[in-house]
């Protein structure tokens, strides 16, 4: 699936605030946004500053990001789901932020749901071996 510069932007922002919302980013999850920084296409460096900067920038609001086409939003919601599991512990925070990406850009409930079910049963390791950012080709 090809995906536009803005989701681009949106999916890494988006998944930098999803790491924030229960008020701690553990080593795991900061691997786990490397590595996916990188397969979208961006430097180490700006990727490390980004997840060392998130906690404290007040200029980035929560609100949800709004994609281009529901697919992409489908892949986001996936990826934020193994992102918030790879630390074993899905905060409720971060779950009710997922359920409000779905909400605005039109993807029923019950995905988040039916995912979250199929997280709890994953290793770390298979999680990440699943993630969608990967099957995507970004401008």
């Amino acid at each position: 699936m090809k995906a536009s510069l803005l989701d681009r932007s949106l999916y890494f922002k988006g998944l930098l605030i999803l790491i924030r919302q229960d008020r701690a980013i553990r080593e795991p999850e900061k691997k786990l946004m490397l590595r996916i920084g990188a397969s979208m296409g961006f430097e180490k460096k700006f990727c490390r500053n980004n997840i060392n900067e998130i906690m404290n920038n007040k200029n980035i609001d929560d609100s949800a990001p709004v994609f281009t086409r529901p697919e992409i939003a489908r892949f986001f919601i996936h990826d934020g789901l193994i992102i918030s599991a790879v630390d074993k512990d899905i905060h409720e925070n971060e779950l009710v932020w997922l359920k409000k990406v779905a909400a605005a850009n039109g993807i029923e409930q019950s995905y988040v749901d039916d995912y979250l079910k199929k997280c709890a049963k994953q290793t770390a390791d298979d999680l990440e071996k699943n993630l969608k950012v990967k099957e995507i080709a970004w401008a």
